[in-house]
């Protein structure tokens, strides 16, 4: 089942498209043609870095996008391997965010509904082992942003925990395909949260909140906060430096802002730690 593979079949990767992108698409399309079957093992990452001049890290986030979207898995000390070929549920459904303010603020509306319904149903379904993954996984996200990291696969971690505690392999699957676009739009909202001080600890509290209704078991309240969090995500996009976002982003969340919520009463009650 170790069969080589010829990297030389996938072409050479275009300028001007996000490099891992490009990449996880072509291994996608390999396996999708039969080039790499089930049970093959992956070409190592050094054989990848040397076929396309990219970095370590450009292929790990191409073989992190496979990895969410269930077509290979890691075996420790044998590498990766694929597991599935993407058929009809990834050729179907087709996204391709450019990156823009627009795909950001519609991941945050995307996310709203996903993360609400989450954490109700991981409030009612929880362990006490989820319990403990959830509070790990924000530890491990605390840590990082102390040591100077930017939190973003620790939030997303984070986000996944509750979705696995809800019990449900179908939104599962769906958040760990989205995850590969949400992984984008977080990098952006965490970059203007790391701008200010008060941001960072509405967060914080936003976060603390959906783990403490979870724990209680309290469905209500958590879907409350789940929602709510990615509510003050968009009036924290709102609120961010000219510098950081163009006037169209500050519009565009400004509506989202009318559309989801309240946005006067909730920036007080969560910005009164800043």
């Amino acid at each position: 089942m170790d069969s080589p593979f010829l990297l030389d079949q996938i072409p050479a990767l275009r300028v001007g498209t996000r490099l891992s992108e490009q990449l996880a698409e072509a291994l996608v399309v390999s396996i999708r043609d039969g080039q790499m079957a089930t049970g093959q093992r992956m070409p190592t990452e050094s054989a990848l870095v040397q076929r396309f001049g990219v970095s370590r890290t450009v292929v790990r986030e191409a073989l992190s996008r496979l990895k969410t979207m269930g077509l290979i898995e890691s075996r420790q000390g044998s590498g990766a391997f694929v597991t599935n070929s993407p058929q009809s549920a990834v050729d179907k459904l087709v996204l391709t965010p450019d990156g823009s303010v627009t795909a950001v603020i519609q991941m945050v509306e995307m996310r709203r509904a996903l993360e609400a319904e989450s954490a109700a149903l991981a409030a009612t379904r929880r362990t006490a082992a989820d319990i403990k993954s959830i509070k790990e996984k924000i530890a491990a996200l605390e840590r990082a942003v102390a040591n100077g990291g930017d939190g973003v696969a620790e939030d997303v971690a984070f986000h996944t925990a509750i979705a696995t505690a809800a019990n449900n392999p179908f939104l599962l699957a769906t958040l760990a395909y989205l995850n590969q676009f949400f992984r984008d739009a977080t990098r952006v909202t965490r970059a203007n949260e790391s701008t200010r001080t008060d941001f960072a600890q509405q967060v914080r509290d936003e976060h603390a909140q959906i783990v403490k209704t979870i724990e209680a078991g309290d469905a209500a309240a958590a879907r409350m906060a789940g929602a709510m969090h990615m509510v003050n995500a968009a009036q924290r996009i709102a609120r961010a430096d000219t510098k950081f976002w163009a006037q169209q982003g500050v519009r565009l969340a400004d509506r989202l802002r009318a559309e989801l919520g309240t946005p006067q009463t909730t920036s007080k009650k969560a910005g009164h730690k800043g």
